[in-house]
């Protein structure tokens, strides 16, 4: 594997870790600054999730952007030092006010994944794209792996520990990016920088207007919102209904991680090349209804262990949406591209903490008219059928995706 890819694989790895590191002390850190039950330290970590989404979605596309018109070594570079910087201002807070400027800051830098994906399609033909994109999802979860077990195993050290290895890991990453990154972008994909595209709502327009591409944005969005009821609600939920202490919520996450790296990096290419991309899309909804459902109504915490990577099986959706995106997006688009998608994970980021953590708190406290703290899971399953439905419903076009003079 060449050096610049093993970074931008370690990029994305690490991009991950840092979330996974801090999700198994979230609960308690909050409970440790605000002095608040579960369900309202739930709400505030709503607060704070919505709060980075926010600053992904106005910012995400204002990154790709920036991507196309100055490469992507500088952004990657930049957004990894940012990062670091972020994690170190966070690890010393000591009010939710530093907690949300820190998610702020965090938020803008976290376009890390849009510009390595942008990246491996600069590197890829078009039929290796979702598989290589499946790699980049690869990585995701190996960060999902190893981020939640360091985060419970430093956990024991203190809430703030994960926070001072996240930083650390973002600096040495850099470093190593300094040295092995060549830029991807030429003269001939590079493309002038405009506000009027940089904005979130400019960039699904110009997306949309490609024959096929509006549809697909929705479906990806709808999953997106799914899909984020695992780090809006997980750690929560494992506290509620199981009594999980952070180490086995950092090992759930774990499970769930390592099926996802399966998953992505190797059983994809497998079922792309058995299925196809569309009917490989249909699938990962399918199974992704059943999952959720399950999750929704488990009450032993062994199954829910059990049923955690089994999840993991429809994470074939992602790279397969991408994949065919990418393919209808000219050359100079990439990066706008996932810049928008970035921007339609944040918009859902921006939605879903709220909405589930409002569900797990209504379903979950003492004087709820139905105990039910699986009922975010639920509502996921809803979000899936309708994605499914969209998808569906429009069926392919073949179309050339030509230049965009603007």
């Amino acid at each position: 594997m060449r050096p610049a890819v093993l970074f931008i694989l370690i990029t994305v790895v690490l991009d991950s870790m840092g979330i996974g590191l801090i999700i198994p002390v979230m609960p308690d850190l909050i409970q440790e600054i605000q002095g608040a039950d579960l369900s309202n330290a739930a709400l505030w970590g709503g607060v704070l999730s919505t709060t980075f989404a926010v600053m992904q979605f106005l910012f995400g596309t204002v990154i790709g952007g920036l991507s196309d018109r100055f490469g992507r070594r500088p952004v990657l570079l930049t957004s990894l030092v940012v990062m670091a910087l972020d994690y170190l201002v966070m690890a010393v807070a000591g009010s939710i006010a530093l907690l949300l400027l820190g998610r702020v800051v965090g938020g803008i830098t976290a376009a890390t994944q849009a510009t390595a994906n942008a990246y491996m399609a600069d590197i890829s033909q078009p039929e290796d794209r979702s598989a290589n994109f499946g790699l980049v999802g690869a990585a995701f979860g190996l960060g999902f792996v190893l981020g939640p077990l360091l985060g419970g195993l430093l956990a024991e050290y203190g809430t703030r520990a994960p926070f001072y290895a996240a930083a650390a890991l973002a600096a040495i990453n850099a470093l190593f990016g300094f040295f092995v990154l060549r830029e991807t972008v030429t003269q001939e994909t590079r493309r002038p920088f405009r506000w009027a595209r940089a904005n979130p709502l400019g960039s699904f327009r110009q997306l949309a207007r490609l024959p096929g591409v509006g549809p697909l944005l929705v479906v990806f969005f709808l999953y997106q919102v799914a899909f984020m009821v695992y780090p809006a609600i997980w750690a929560f939920f494992g506290k509620e209904r199981f009594g999980w202490e952070p180490a086995t919520i950092g090992l759930s996450l774990a499970l769930f991680g390592i099926m996802l790296a399966i998953v992505q990096g190797g059983l994809i290419r497998i079922v792309l090349r058995v299925l196809g991309e569309r009917v490989t899309v249909v699938y990962g909804h399918l199974f992704d209804i059943g999952a959720f459902l399950a999750l929704a109504f488990v009450t032993n915490g062994t199954l829910a262990l059990i049923l955690t990577p089994l999840a993991a099986l429809a994470a074939v959706i992602t790279p397969a949406l991408q994949g065919i995106m990418s393919k209808a997006v000219p050359a100079d688009a990439q990066g706008e591209l996932q810049g928008a998608l970035t921007s339609a994970s944040a918009l859902a980021m921006i939605l879903s903490p709220m909405m589930m953590t409002g569900v797990f708190a209504a379903f979950a406290r003492d004087d709820a008219p139905i105990y039910l703290p699986g009922a975010p899971f639920i509502l996921s399953a809803g979000l899936i059928v309708a994605g499914l439905i969209v998808f569906i419903s429009f069926p392919p076009r073949n179309a050339i995706a030509t230049r965009d003079p603007q």
